[in-house]
């Protein structure tokens, strides 16, 4: 008898004990996930029984939002099974497999629903769907082995605001409904659920604070639905930075330490908006990399050096010049010759750091590895590295500043390439009205605020430049860099025949598929696009308010920009261009 009970000492006794915070977060995600699969099953079901239009569109949007409750986690730690749920409705190149992989998930089966259903794309709905459930069961398979600990958490909340901010209330993750701002009042509702768990019964001095500042932005999201109307400069000054900050500081007040990881977007950064939020060390790749202030020196002397050329008659700085942002002003660069002109437009080197590929076409992932291809290229420089370094070896200043540089090496091509994207990442720090201004440091004129909800939201420019980098470099995580087919025209106003990325890829989606580039001093980097077409920004504005090359009535099938007319009146095309201008760095205003 003394044993029963002592068995049943034991049970109650564990049954008290209480669980770790992050198991607690964890039953609430796995719960989240079986009610995920069960509405993904109602959907089904309502296609399969020929349901009302209206019905199938309400099914839709209620699975949807019920995956807004599992993405914090989902995306965290099974970001390619995420990604087959709710990635971009377009085709995907596997590069290591050279095959072109076909785009499912919500994002495929919103377009067979919306605007209107078809009852003839009932099977291929279908089809989708028994898609979409056979990913919702693998997530919740590999869930379960998850290893959840209460760092992990308090950083997937914070990434959780930054992808509301960047991808949410943008449209990017609902290009065609635009039902983005009942999705992000879900991810709030979700961040609360979990924040709660951890401040219940703990003495968090700013709890009430964050607490606050989420039922404040759950009440602004429901009192403000109107996508194209929705005060984006207002929800992200007044709730999403402040509530990553407040995430930020009840995280330390725990005791829970920051992720030990060197990113594109620092653990540190309280917020998106932060000075010195993003590091472009992380970009790099290579430890070996690493930029010092030795290194900076070197390569701006490089750089402005024809050393490097063939000739000895063009450096860097011929076609960078930096007043202009390090672009030069010119529809294409000249060709060393100084006669013909190359295929494209020069790209600023400004803020070029935080991408993850480079040149228009993608062809190299490295800075150290863009240095290289400029001075082989016979069109560009036509030089050698290999002959630079003798050269460099042979003088005396160049040999001391080397040493600094590098103390325990000698003047070869590692260390010139080095030296030089050294020098170019440390061209890559933000410092605009636009920073300032999501500061609270500088105010915005109406119209420049006007033109920034435009930007991301009615003109849908944010969901390909991303905020803030307003780069091709997709947040919040910022590990890959995108491009897109625009169908851009050339002089003749027909389509360029420039077929960008197809020419390393020969993937016929990437056929006139250009990097996207940052829109950092884009007052100064004229003229635009990548073959110098357009001249001024209204010429730009113009194009991507009539759809892109689909709208001018080109033939591009694999064009990636919505050809929809974005219907942009005379005053908005103005406020946007207002809002562009912010993003000039004060340098270049002194």
């Amino acid at each position: 008898m003394k044993k029963i009970y002592g068995l049943f000492f034991l049970l109650a006794l564990v049954a008290c004990q209480k669980k770790d915070k992050h198991q607690e977060v964890n039953e609430l995600f796995q719960s989240d996930i079986t009610l995920l699969i069960e509405k993904v099953a109602k959907l089904k079901y309502s296609v399969q029984s020929d349901s009302t239009e209206a019905q199938i569109q309400r099914q839709f949007l209620e699975a949807h939002q019920g995956y807004k409750k599992v993405e914090m986690i989902s995306e965290y730690y099974s970001p390619a099974v995420s990604k087959a749920i709710n990635g971009p409705a377009i085709p995907e190149f596997e590069e290591n497999d050279k095959v072109t992989v076909p785009p499912e998930g919500f994002q495929v089966i919103e377009e067979l629903v919306f605007p209107k259903y078809n009852k003839e794309s009932k099977k291929e709905l279908l089809q989708e769907l028994g898609i979409l459930s056979a990913n919702l069961v693998r997530l919740e398979k590999v869930s379960n082995s998850n290893q959840l600990t209460d760092a992990h958490v308090f950083d997937a909340m914070r990434l959780e605001v930054y992808r509301m901010v960047t991808l949410g209330i943008t449209g990017f993750d609902s290009p065609v409904v635009l039902n983005s701002l009942p999705e992000a009042l879900v991810a709030l509702e979700t961040i609360e659920k979990y924040y709660q768990v951890y401040v219940e019964n703990n003495a968090v001095s700013n709890s009430n604070q964050v607490l606050g500042i989420l039922k404040k932005g759950q009440q602004y999201l429901k009192t403000n639905t109107n996508f194209n109307a929705f005060d984006r400069a207002y929800f992200i000054k007044e709730i999403a930075n402040p509530l990553s900050k407040g995430l930020f500081q009840t995280r330390s007040e725990l005791g829970i330490p920051l992720m030990k990881e060197q990113r594109g977007l620092k653990v540190t950064a309280q917020t998106l908006f932060d000075p010195e939020a993003f590091d472009p060390e992380a970009f790099s790749g290579f430890p070996d990399y690493k930029t010092t202030p030795e290194k900076i020196a070197l390569g701006k002397k490089l750089f402005n050096d024809p050393v490097l050329s063939g000739n000895n008659t063009r450096s860097c700085a011929s076609c960078h010049h930096a007043d202009k942002a390090f672009t030069d002003g010119l529809e294409t660069a000249v060709s060393l010759d100084g006669k013909s002109m190359l295929q494209r437009n020069t790209p600023t080197l400004n803020n070029i750091a935080f991408q993850r590929v480079f040149f228009a076409d993608s062809r190299v992932s490295y800075l150290e590895d863009q240095a290289v291809a400029v001075i082989k290229n016979e069109n560009e420089m036509h030089g050698s590295l290999e002959q630079s370094a003798l050269v460099l070896q042979k003088d005396a200043n160049y040999v001391r500043d080397f040493k600094k540089a590098f103390p325990k090496g000698a003047i070869n091509e590692f260390e010139i390439k080095n030296a030089l994207a050294s020098y170019i990442r440390s061209l890559s720090k933000y410092d605009s009205k636009f920073d300032a201004y999501m500061q609270n440091k500088e105010r915005f004129t109406a119209d420049e605020k006007a033109g920034f909800n435009l930007f991301a939201g009615k003109a849908k420019c944010a969901t390909c430049h991303f905020i803030p980098l307003t780069n091709g470099t997709v947040p919040p995580n910022f590990d890959r860099s995108e491009s897109e087919i625009l169908g851009v025209p050339n002089k003749s106003k027909k389509l360029d025949g420039d077929l960008g990325k197809f020419v390393i890829t020969q993937a016929t989606i990437h056929k006139n598929s250009f990097k996207t580039p940052t829109i950092r001093n884009i007052t100064l980097t004229a003229p635009y696009m990548h073959n110098g077409v357009y001249k001024t920004l209204e010429e730009v504005v113009d194009f991507y308010n009539e759809g892109g090359g689909l709208g001018l009535g080109f033939d591009v099938p694999n064009q990636t920009l919505p050809e929809d007319k974005l219907n942009l009146s005379d005053l908005e095309k103005k406020q946007l261009i207002a809002f562009m201008r912010t993003l000039t760095d004060k340098k270049y205003l002194k």
